[in-house]
């Protein structure tokens, strides 16, 4: 990837020359100048959601990315952010803070991407309606959040599939009162994972990893192409493959003790230790969509995150002390008619 340059040929309309930008509604390239719309899917598209066999003893060769996209450096969260063609932003569409251009660093090819199915004003849509349903929020929230910033990005992420050979230890509980005690047990258990979408960022937020992880579907997946992010920007990966599954240790440490206490079935089961043989690694580097919205209430930043994929939304947001207060006092009232009615009654 050459620093600050651009090959502008694949976003160019080829009947005017002007700019066009990906149109999320209709799915293909459009002309800024004459409305030409020009198609992005080839005969190949099925081959983006191919997965990549990796050895963690044997780590072959990852091949960077070599695509001439502007890089963009916030300055506030040091996010790395490639503009394709005249999509350039004063601002990191992550934190809303200023981006310059960067000093080229090492970065990764994108194997493939899901693109934007959610346009502009559908995103806004759903984020007044998400605002608009907050309970106990300000009066003024619809307000200062229509006054906000909303950007887009594509943010990176993993896909790993994996299977795993557990031997595990556990405890359960047995009997009551004074004759309760914990049982031992040993087992062994396969589980597969499938598709475990893994955010390839520290910019990648719970809020954002939250709002675009519930519909990502495999067949959605299309292979890179600059078309798709004219008018977009994109988080560059810099993880290598084995940094991607380490960031997924976590996550898959929760899924499994859940999986196993699952295949205890007792009352209150503990596991104390596991240890697992994990075999069939394999992996897509993946760059998926999302809308966010940059407001600030009484100098407080917020956001609200739409999924670029199927309009899911979610967000931070403030509360109004008075009618929080309302809401306990009728909450309070509510309860002691309950209990008054209840005595009344005789029922005891």
């Amino acid at each position: 990837m050459a620093h600050g340059t651009v090959d502008q040929t694949d976003i160019q309309c080829p009947s005017c020359g002007g700019q066009c930008a990906f149109d999320p509604a209709q799915h293909d390239l459009l002309c800024s100048s004459c409305g030409s719309l020009w198609p992005l899917a080839t005969d190949d598209d099925h081959e983006a959601a191919t997965e990549f066999p990796y050895n963690p003893n044997a780590p072959m060769p990852e091949p960077p990315s070599l695509r001439g996209d502007q890089v963009h450096q916030c300055k506030t969260c040091g996010g790395e952010v490639i503009f394709i063609g005249a999509a350039l932003s004063e601002n990191c569409p992550y934190c809303d803070g200023p981006v310059v251009l960067a000093t080229e660093g090492t970065a990764f090819a994108t194997m493939a991407l899901v693109p934007f199915r959610i346009d502009r004003a559908y995103a806004a849509g759903a984020i007044t309606d998400w605002v608009n349903r907050r309970v106990a929020a300000p009066n003024d929230l619809t307000k200062v959040s229509a006054e906000g910033r909303i950007a887009s990005i594509y943010a990176p992420f993993w896909t790993f599939d994996s299977k795993e050979a557990i031997e595990y230890w556990a405890t359960y509980q047995v009997g009551s009162g004074k004759n309760r005690r914990r049982r031992g047990r040993k087992g062994r258990i396969n589980i597969d994972f499938n598709d475990m979408l893994v955010p390839a960022s520290p910019h990648v937020t719970p809020l954002i990893r939250d709002g675009i992880l519930h519909d990502f579907k495999p067949s959605y997946l299309r292979p890179y192409q600059a078309g798709y992010l004219a008018g977009f920007a994109a988080e560059r990966h810099h993880m290598t493959v084995q940094e991607g599954l380490d960031a997924n240790e976590a996550d898959k440490d929760v899924l499994i003790r859940n999986l196993i206490k699952g295949e205890i079935d007792k009352p209150n089961p503990r596991v104390e230790r596991y240890r697992t043989d994990t075999t069939g690694i394999q992996y897509r580097r993946i760059l998926l969509p999302v809308w966010i919205l940059h407001y600030t209430y009484h100098g407080t930043a917020k956001k609200v995150v739409v999924s670029g994929i199927d309009g899911r939304t979610f967000g931070e947001r403030p509360f109004s002390p008075w009618k929080l207060a309302g809401f306990s006092a009728l909450i309070t009232a509510l309860t002691m008619a309950f209990g008054l009615v209840w005595g009344a009654t005789g029922i005891l």
